[in-house]
Parts: structure tokens; sequence; C-alpha cells
């Protein structure tokens, strides 16, 4: 990670700070014969990149996060693919994130990226575009695209940076966008039931069961096709189902209700080792409840 301490100024920064005042001075002296601008007007001025980040790093640690993202951004065009524009780059991204500016701090995560792939740096960028995501996560009746780009952004810490101290929070929120989309699958399950169209929420409920396995919305899910199956005459499936519910989820009132339901005709949970139930039920053991 970056150290934040006060940074002094290198002798690579010193040579590319003269060299821009070279530049700016050869600049304002051809303006200056010319008598069309008006050099007053040109109100440039260029800081040592090193009193800058110092600077920026003060605002942030007083919490004045517009501040030091503007002087994050004044040592990205002054000094360019300098140390001190690298290391600003993905603090400014995260002084966007803490001032909810959401998108900007994905786009200069995604640009530290695309610019500095190997740095020691670049597993944080990845952790700054999926925090940014999942902050914008919505309730499950909305659309449920960021709760899509956030698992694709944490995974990749998963994946590129495994001993990364980011993996453990990745997980867990992980975890949490994925019950979300079950939500979502759920919802939409539970609108079909109601209007009595059995094939479309059986897809969408068995979805749940196949595609998030270890979310909260598994009980409901099962419980759930048992009502589906019980209602189009598949009482063989129903049986199916609920004797996966049964032995993952004994203690569950999704349990005991869709057990009440099969009595009602006499029936019992029932095996049934063929199904398609029965390869996800392996799937489920352990699950959370």
């Amino acid at each position: 990670m970056l150290n934040w301490g006060l940074v002094p100024l290198n002798k690579v920064v010193r040579g590319l700070v003269l060299a821009v005042l070279l530049v700016s001075t050869a600049v304002l002296g051809g303006c200056m014969g010319d008598k069309d601008i008006d050099i007053t007007a040109l109100n440039v001025e260029i800081e040592p990149a090193d009193v800058l980040y110092n600077q920026a790093l003060a605002n942030m640690k007083s919490g004045k996060f517009s501040e030091a993202s503007q002087k994050f951004n004044a040592i990205d065009k002054q000094h360019p693919y300098s140390e001190f524009a690298r290391k600003s780059m993905v603090l400014n991204s995260y002084a966007n994130y803490r001032m909810g500016r959401y998108t900007d701090s994905i786009n200069t995560a995604r640009r530290y990226i695309s610019l500095y792939p190997n740095s020691e740096d670049t597993a944080y960028a990845y952790y700054l575009v999926g925090l940014s995501y999942y902050k914008q996560i919505p309730q499950v009746t909305r659309d449920q695209k960021t709760a899509r780009s956030a698992i694709a952004a944490f995974q990749e810490i998963l994946q590129r940076y495994p001993d990364s101290e980011y993996v453990t929070d990745s997980e867990i929120k992980i975890r949490f966008a994925r019950d979300q989309l079950a939500g979502q699958e759920m919802q939409i399950g539970r609108y079909y039931q109601e209007r009595k169209e059995y094939a479309a929420a059986l897809n969408r409920f068995r979805g749940v069961v196949e595609t998030y396995p270890n979310t909260r919305q598994v009980e409901e899910a099962l419980s759930r096709l048992v009502e589906v199956y019980f209602a189009m005459g598949l009482t063989t499936d129903a049986q199916a189902v609920a004797a996966v519910l049964g032995h993952n989820y004994p203690d569950s009132q999704w349990y005991a209700d869709a057990y009440k339901l099969l009595q009602k005709e006499g029936l019992q949970p029932r095996e049934n080792r063929g199904s398609w139930i029965a390869r996800a039920g392996k799937r489920l053991v352990g699950a959370d409840s």
C-alpha cells in the first residue's frame, strides 16, 4: 500500500520540475513578442510535485477530500508519468470514493490499472473499483447491473491477488452482491407464482438454487419449488425438493411449510437421486442460513 507520509522531492522529480519551468519560460517569452496574446490571461503556475502531494495528503488527513482531489489532479496535469503522478492517481480514486463520486473513482482506478498493471497498488485500484460499484447496489426491485460489476471487480482480486489483504472483504462483498441477484430472481419468481404462471416461476426458483446455492434465498426458493411443483401436479418432484430442503435446513420454517403442504395429500419428502434437485442439493450442504 501507499505510504501517506510526507515524500521528499527526489532528483528525478526535480529534473522534471526544472524541465517544465524551462518550457513555461520559453512559452512566456514567445508570448511577450506577440501583441495579440495577453500573457496575464495564461495564468501559468507550476508547483513542485512534492509540495502538491504533501498538501493533498494533509487535506486527506483532515477530511478535505475535495481539496485533496484538486491537488492530485494538478499533479497529474503538471507532472504526468512521475512517481508522484502514479501515487496521486490511486489516491485520487480513493478521495473520489470518499466523496461519493463513484463514477470518477471507478474511471480513475481503471486508468491506473491500465497504466500500471504490475504496480504494488493495482490490487487496491481493483478494490476501489469494486467498492465504488458495491456502494451503488440498489434494492432488489431495481436493476442489479452494479451488483454484477462489483462481483466482477472483486473476483479480479481473488484471481489475480489471492494473497492480497483485500481478499477477505472482497469475498464478503461478493456474497452480499450475489444475494442481491438471487433476491431479484426470487421477486420475479414470486410475481409469476402469484399470477399462476407456474412454468415461469419454476425457472426462476430453480435458477436461484442452481446459480446461487450459498445465498440466503435458497431456503425460500426450495419451499417455493415445492409449492409450484405441487400446484402443477408434479408431486414426485415436490417430494424430491422437500427432501433436499429438509436435509439442508431441517429447522427452517420454510421446510415446515413445505412438509405441511405435502401432508395435505398424505405425502412425505422423498429423495429422487436421478433428479436435478438431487445434484443441486449436494452443493447446498453447509450453505449459509
